[in-house]
């Protein structure tokens, strides 16, 4: 493979080819696409400053860039990563991942013939359980925000601004009922269409990680304010609606991006004060989660509804959910019943 003229490192070639492979063909967001090539040209960075890049191309030395794919100069990165970079164990690991998916792409098409980056021991991370809200804060959020989910509000104002405030705040709250109920991802969020909500079944179809398709349950509440939401779109924003339109689209009728939904969440949950720490899509997903072993629904059950790939992702709330242990242990444990068990046993 000939290096492209034009970019400023070599091996950038090979980037651009992991970077269509695993845009086309694993069906990677747009966003986790951009995170793993700025990932990738900070290794090349590291690989090749300036100054020695200039050296090898006037000494005319070839390539040299898959020969540089040694576990020696992956641990040289890591180290680089902590120390010049100042990157946190977390953040490094996510480097490193990056890169060694990189280089599994390389080594199944040929180029390379062992995957250096699983020769090398990754920084050691503390454990972070994941943030969720508690049920009174999200309780609280959606009674004050009630009346943007009633048919009472379904109105076009004289007042095009009062009407994009109206649309706007009707849309933050079917957002957020969403994104709470189901779980979903906030890219799986963005990529709804209007087709993928079944009233007569009370379900939505949604298009995961790798492109995977899944059915999540609808509550009848979450299917009322959608069913109200879309009656919205049609009078605020357009009436040239098909099935195949996004579902969730702004006032000016494009589709939702992550930034704007990342605003829409801050902005609505910065007037509830017991809403503390980080205001996120993911936390939403997280809570729904927390919820639902507190409930005691079945593990495998929330893997599915939340499309993890493997059980261990799921596994991860067990450790919010102390209150549901307490309750199963109160409940069966001999000892832990009244007087004792039977007979002080």
């Amino acid at each position: 493979m000939e290096a492209t003229e034009g970019h400023p490192y070599k091996g950038m070639e090979y980037i651009d080819g992991y970077i269509e492979y695993i845009s086309s063909v694993r069906r990677y967001s747009s966003r986790t696409c951009d995170i793993y090539r700025e990932s990738l040209e900070i290794f090349l960075s590291f690989l090749y400053p300036e100054d020695e890049e200039r050296k090898r191309i006037s000494a005319g030395n070839g390539d040299g860039f898959l020969e540089s794919l040694t576990p020696s100069i992956v641990r040289s990165y890591e180290v680089f990563l902590l120390e010049t970079r100042r990157m946190s164990p977390r953040t490094v690991n996510l480097h490193i991942s990056a890169l060694s998916g990189f280089c599994r792409y390389l080594l199944k098409n040929g180029y390379i013939k062992s995957n250096p980056a699983k020769a090398v021991a990754r920084p050691k991370v503390e454990k972070r359980l994941p943030e969720f809200y508690r049920k009174e804060s999200i309780d609280r959020y959606l009674a004050e925000t009630e009346y943007y989910a009633s048919a009472e509000s379904l109105y076009v104002s004289p007042d095009r601004k009062q009407t994009r405030r109206l649309y706007e705040k009707r849309l933050s709250r079917a957002v957020i009922m969403t994104l709470y109920t189901t779980g979903i991802r906030r890219a799986e969020l963005i990529g709804l269409h209007v087709r993928d909500i079944d009233f007569s079944r009370h379900t939505m179809c949604v298009r995961g990680k790798g492109d995977k398709m899944r059915e999540i349950p609808l509550v009848p509440s979450l299917l009322k304010e959608i069913a109200l939401y879309l009656q919205s779109v049609g009078l605020m924003v357009s009436e040239d609606r098909t099935p195949g339109s996004p579902l969730f689209v702004t006032f000016s009728g494009r589709v939702l991006y992550p930034e704007y939904v990342d605003r829409l969440i801050k902005r609505e949950f910065s007037g509830v004060e017991s809403m503390t720490g980080k205001k996120s899509p993911h936390v939403l997903r997280h809570t729904l989660a927390t919820e639902l072993l507190d409930e005691g629904a079945d593990l495998n059950a929330i893997k599915e509804m939340l499309g993890h790939s493997s059980l261990a992702a799921t596994q991860v709330y067990t450790h919010n959910s102390i209150s549901r242990l307490k309750k199963v242990y109160e409940s069966a444990h001999p000892r832990a019943r009244k007087n004792g068990g039977k007979n002080g046993d």
